[in-house]
């Protein structure tokens, strides 16, 4: 195994782990839809989501008859643990192996711990959609990249973190969606939106619910298809009008017309001086281009 970085902020060129990052989105989605099935529904689906630990990503806390289990990516041993409140345990090595094995794998351990689970298995918010147990394609897995991003998403979250605690609104957790395997935190006017229209491969009454209210959201997205490199971003639902052209920071940050998002490119974060200044500077001015043209009740809103 190649010796892991210990840079905080690493370079994540998309084009040399896009192969690692199709097979672990899949991963991710596979154990994210075991916690979708077994939690009780939560507004927007917090539910389903995912979170960033000092080792990777889990997805806390779950309840079976009685029981507590959760399932941890260990980016460090390089491991999926799955551990029980009975004081149960179950390993599986990360390393290159393919969807269906590691689906297959997983299920069993689950089924070992008496923890039968039954998930749709048909992959979302991605054009290849293979189900997870037919997918032979994705099987590359660098473990040098998948800590990377892990590292990345600790940073982001630090910071996202501090943002977070500005606002005194209804706010999101700040939450890893394996849907479209970004890190996000969302702030709510407390007015409700029109119905989302919906978006790609994706079902349109999860775009419903995820948008029922007015959100100015930010978060961390390592790229893909419109955008080939990791990025910082920031949007608006509904998108206030004069938004796009709103000032923001840093002269680097730019809006994507396609994606009607304002990106901050990680590359700017990561070679910055001060990176977590320039970050905050993004989410400051791109919540704020928000909220000022929406005309949200910000005095009530925002710590003072």
């Amino acid at each position: 195994m190649k010796p892991m970085t210990t840079n905080p902020w690493p370079a994540l060129p998309l084009a040399e782990w896009k192969d690692t990052y199709d097979t672990l989105h899949m991963w991710t989605q596979i154990v994210g839809k075991i916690r979708l099935a077994l939690t009780p529904f939560v507004n927007h689906w917090w539910n389903a989501t995912l979170y960033v630990t000092p080792r990777g990503l889990t997805t806390s806390a779950m309840p079976y008859n009685g029981r507590l289990f959760q399932i941890d990516f260990d980016f460090i041993a390089q491991l999926l643990l799955i551990v029980t409140s009975d004081d149960s345990t179950k390993t599986i090595a990360l390393r290159p192996r393919s969807v269906a094995e590691f689906y297959e794998e997983t299920m069993a351990a689950l089924g070992s711990l008496g923890i039968p689970v039954t998930i749709w298995t048909t992959p979302v918010e991605v054009q290849d959609r293979i189900p997870f147990e037919q997918d032979q394609k994705h099987v590359a897995y660098d473990p040098e990249y998948a800590q990377r991003v892990w590292r990345i998403l600790a940073q982001a979250s630090r910071v996202l973190t501090e943002f977070r605690s500005r606002f005194i609104g209804k706010v999101s957790p700040l939450h890893f969606f394996w849907g479209a395997f970004d890190l996000a935190v969302t702030r709510f006017s407390g007015r409700t939106a029109p119905s989302h229209p919906g978006a790609p491969n994706c079902a349109r009454f999860v775009q419903v619910e995820a948008y029922s209210h007015e959100v100015s959201s930010c978060g961390f997205w390592p790229g893909g298809g419109l955008v080939d490199e990791p990025v910082f971003y920031s949007y608006a639902y509904p998108e206030p009008q004069g938004f796009k052209d709103y000032p923001i920071q840093p002269p680097e940050a730019f809006y994507h017309t396609e994606m009607r998002e304002f990106l901050l490119p990680y590359d700017v974060v990561r070679t910055a001086k001060l990176p977590d200044e320039v970050l905050i500077a993004f989410l400051q001015s791109t919540y704020e281009a928000a909220a000022t043209l929406a005309k949200w009740d910000r005095r009530a809103l925002e710590r003072q």
